[in-house]
C-alpha cells in the first residue's frame, strides 16, 4: 500500500511512530557520542593509561573502528533489507545490537578502558546501521509532498529527546556518589533507546519488496552483491542521484565538523564547563522549532514561508552583529571577554610555564630529576620530572594571578602530597576539608594535570609538600612534579544578562518578520524549494565559520550556537528528504546504505581536515575558518544538481517495479 492510500488518522501514527525512533536513539548521539562518555573514557576508562593522550588517542581509534564498520556494511545490509524485504528486522537487529553494547557500559569502571572500547564500537555499529534502515522507511512512510516536512520533524523530536536524556543524565551525574552518575547514565540511555522505539515496530509497515523471489539456490548476500555492483556500474543512469552524492559528502564535511569540534574549541577558548555543556543543550531545545521551520520552507501551500525567511535572515545578520557589538561595549566580566594578562611583578611570576628545571621554581629537600620521552608523552619534545621521596620537602611557585595548573605524573609507588596557598592549607571546594593530592594509581601516568585557585587574584606562594604518608594500595611516597602553568584570568559571564541579550534578540527577528517578512521577502520565498532551502543553510553555516574565526568571548560563543541551532537541524533533514526524493522506493535501503557511506565518511575526513589545518597554524581559530571552503564548494556542486531529472528517473523505476506506486 502506497503513503497516499491510507487513512489521515492511520498515516498520522504511521508519522508520529517514524518520528519517535529519532526522539529514541538521539539519546544516544547526545550521552554517549557527545557529552558524557568521552569524559568519562579518558578520566576513568582510561585512568591506567600513561596519558590523558593515549586515552584521547585510543578513544578517536574506537571512534574511527566503529564508523569504518559501518560504512562498509551499511550498502550491503542495505540492499539485503530491499531483496528480504526486511528493513524492520535488520532496523530491530542493530538497534538491539546499540542498546545491548550501550546498557552494558554501566559495567566500565576505572581502568576499563577496553571493556569501553569494545562496547562502545559495538553500541556505535548498532546505532549508524540501525539509521540506515530508519532512514530507508522514510519514501515508504510519507507522501511525496510532505517528505520535508516529516523529515524535519524528526530531527525536532530528536533533539527534544536527547536534549530531555542528557539534561537528566547531568542532574545524575551530579547527585549520584563516585562514578554510579556516569554508569547509571549510559544504562538509562539503553533503556531510553530500547522504550521509544517500541511504536515504530507496532505502527510502521514493512514496505513491500520490487524484486522477485530468490530462485532455489540463490544466496540472498550474493545477490545483494550483484546488485549494488550492478547499481555502481550504472551510474550513469543514476548520476544526478551520484552528484548529490558528492555535494553532500563535501558539505556535510563542514556541518559534521562543526557539531563535533565546538566544544573542543570553546575549551581551547578558556570558556568553562558550565557555558558548555548548557550550550550543547541551547543548541538541543532551540534547534527543535528551527528544525520544524526548516521543514516548511520549501512547501509552497505554507503561507508563513516569507515570515520564516524573514526571520533567519535576520538572525543571520544580527546574531553576529550584536554579538560583537556586545562583546566590546559590556564588561568582560559580563560577556566572558578575555580580561587583562597577569604580569611579572618582583618575584611573583606572572603567566606562563614554569618548572624547576628552568631554575624559575624553588624546591626543598633531596630531589632528582629523570626524563620521559616525547614519545611516551606524545609530545613534542621531552619533560623532564623533580621527584623525591622525602617527608616535607615541598616545590614552591611564588606568582601573580589565581589560577595555577600543575603538571605531574601518578604511579604505584606515589604518595599523598598537601596543597598550601600563602602558607596556610588549601581547602578543597567539593569536600570543605584541606586539599590533597593522591598519586596512586595502578599503572604510570604522565602528564596529569590539576588547576589549584586561589580566593582573589593578586601575589600568592603556591607550595605542594611531600606529606610521607601514602595510599593504602600504594607502594611508596614518591612525589614527582614537571611543571606549574600560571593560568590566564578566567573567563567570567553572566549566563543570565547573554540569554537575556539572546531572547530579547529573537523578539525583535519576530517583530521584523510580521511587520515586513510579506513586502521584503514574499517573492524570494516564493522561490524556495528544498534544494535552495538546503543552501540557505550553508549560507549560515558560512558566516558562522567566518565568525568563528574572530570569537573571543562567551556572548559571541552562545550567540553563534543559537545560529548553529537555527540551520544544524533543518539542513540535514532537508538533505535527506531531497534524496529520498531521487531515491527509487524500491531500493530505499541500498541507496540510504550509500547515503550512509557518505555520512560515515564525512564524520571520518572532515575533522582530520581540521586537525591538519589546526596542526598547521597551531590554532583552532585557521581551521575553523578553512571549514568555509567546504560549505562553499558543497554549495557549487550542489547547483550542478538537476533535481528534477533525478527525481525522474526514482519515479519511472518505481513505475516499472510497483506498476506506479511508491511503496
Amino acid at each position: 500500500m502506497s503513503a497516499n492510500q491510507h487513512t489521515d488518522r492511520e498515516y498520522k501514527r504511521r508519522i508520529n511512530a517514524w518520528c519517535m525512533y529519532d526522539w529514541a536513539n538521539s539519546a544516544f548521539a547526545t550521552t554517549i557520542l557527545a557529552a558524557v562518555l568521552p569524559v568519562y573514557y579518558s578520566q576513568v576508562a582510561g585512568a591506567t593509561l600513561p596519558s590523558e593522550a593515549r586515552a584521547t588517542a585510543y578513544w578517536s581509534t574506537g571512534i574511527s573502528i566503529s564508523l569504518l564498520i559501518a560504512a562498509v556494511i551499511s550498502p550491503i545490509l542495505g540492499t539485503v533489507s530491499d531483496i528480504k524485504r526486511g528493513k524492520k528486522p535488520l532496523l530491530a537487529i542493530f538497534a538491539g545490537v546499540g542498546i545491548v553494547g550501550t546498557g552494558l557500559l554501566v559495567l566500565v569502571d576505572t581502568g576499563d578502558w577496553l571493556l569501553a572500547s569494545m562496547l562502545f564500537i559495538v553500541g556505535r555499529v548498532g546505532f549508524t546501521a540501525a539509521n540506515v534502515f530508519y532512514d530507508a522507511l522514510l519514501p515508504h512512510v510519507a507522501t511525496e509532498d510532505d517528505r520535508d516536512r516529516v523529515s524535519t520533524r524528526g530531527y525536532a523530536m530528536g533533539y527534544l529527546g536527547g536534549g530531555l536524556l542528557l539534561a537528566i543524565n547531568v542532574v545524575m551525574i551530579q547527585l549520584l556518589p563516585g562514578t554510579w552518575g556516569p554508569r547509571l547514565s549510559f544504562l538509562s540511555v539503553a533503556i531510553w533507546w530500547a522504550v521509544f522505539s517500541i511504536p515504530l515496530f507496532l505502527r510502521v509497515p514493512e514496505p513491500p519488496s520490487a524484486t522477485a523471489a530468490l530462485t532455489p539456490g540463490e544466496n540472498v548476500v550474493i545477490v545483494s552483491f550483484r546488485r549494488l555492483a550492478a547499481t555502481l556500474k550504472d551510474v550513469r543512469q543514476y548520476r544526478e542521484l551520484f552528484k548529490f552524492l558528492i555535494a553532500f559528502l563535501i558539505y556535510n564535511d563542514g556541518i559534521g565538523t562543526i557539531i563535533t569540534v565546538s566544544a573542543i574549541y570553546g575549551a581551547e577558548l578558556g570558556f568553562g564547563s558550565v557555558e558548555l555543556v548548557l550550550a550543547l543543550l541551547l543548541v538541543q531545545f532551540v534547534g527543535i522549532p528551527f528544525s520544524l521551520v526548516f521543514g516548511r520552507l520549501p512547501n509552497r501551500a505554507e503561507r508563513r514561508r516569507p515570515l520564516f525567511l524573514a526571520f533567519i535572515l535576520f538572525n543571520t545578520v544580527c546574531l553576529p552583529l550584536v554579538g560583537i557589538v556586545a562583546r566590546h561595549v559590556l564588561p568582560g566580566e559580563t560577556t566572558g571577554a578575555p580580561l587583562p594578562a597577569y604580569e611579572t611583578v618582583g618575584d611573583a611570576l606572572g603567566e606562563g610555564v614554569y618548572s624547576a628545571d628552568g631554575g624559575t621554581l624553588s624546591y626543598t629537600g633531596s630531589w632528582e630529576t629523570t626524563t620521559v620521552s616525547a614519545e611516551e608523552l606524545r609530545l613534542d619534545q621531552d619533560v623532564r620530572y623533580s621527584i623525591t621521596r622525602e617527608a616535607g620537602a615541598d616545590y614552591a611557585l611564588s606568582f601573580n594571578g589565581q589560577r595555577v595548573e600543575l603538571t605531574y605524573s601518578m604511579g604505584p609507588d606515589r604518595g599523598i602530597w598537601a596543597v598550601e596557598m600563602d602558607g596556610q592549607p588549601l581547602i578543597d571546594p567539593d569536600t570543605g576539608s584541606p586539599l590533597t593530592l593522591d598519586g596512586y594509581n595502578a599503572t604510570v601516568r604522565y602528564g596529569t594535570r590539576r588547576t589549584v585557585q586561589a580566593e582573589t587574584p593578586g601575589e600568592h606562594v603556591l607550595r605542594l609538600v611531600n606529606t610521607g604518608r601514602q595510599n593504602p594500595g600504594s607502594a611508596g611516597t614518591l612525589m614527582t612534579v614537571s611543571q606549574a602553568k600560571v593560568l590566564e584570568p578566567a573567563r567570567q559571564s553572566n549566563l543570565l544578562v547573554v540569554l537575556g541579550l539572546v531572547i530579547g534578540l529573537q523578539v525583535v527577528g519576530i517583530l521584523f518578520a510580521l511587520l515586513l517578512g510579506r513586502p521584503l521577502f514574499s517573492r524570494l520565498a516564493d522561490r524556495l524549494d528544498t534544494r535552495s532551502s538546503v543552501i540557505l543553510a550553508l549560507v549560515v553555516y558560512s558566516v558562522i565559520a567566518v565568525w568563528g574565526f574572530f570569537l573571543n568571548s562567551v556572548v559571541e560563543f552562545w550567540f553563534l550556537a543559537w545560529m548553529v541551532a537555527i540551520v544544524q537541524g533543518g539542513s540535514q533533514a532537508l538533505s535527506r528528504s531531497l534524496y529520498a526524493s531521487m531515491s527509487p522506493a524500491a531500493k530505499s535501503g541500498e541507496f540510504f546504505g550509500l547515503y550512509g557511506v557518505m555520512e560515515k565518511f564525512s564524520a571520518i575526513i572532515g575533522p582530520l581536515l581540521f586537525a591538519g589545518a589546526a596542526t598547521l597554524f597551531d590554532s583552532s581559530r585557521p581551521a575553523v575558518l578553512s571549514l568555509i571552503v567546504l560549505f562553499i564548494v558543497g554549495i557549487y556542486l550542489l547547483l550542478r544538481v538537476n533535481i528534477e531529472a533525478g527525481q525522474r528517473v526514482a519515479k519511472q523505476e518505481d513505475a516499472a517495479l510497483f506498476g506506479g506506486g511508491d511503496g
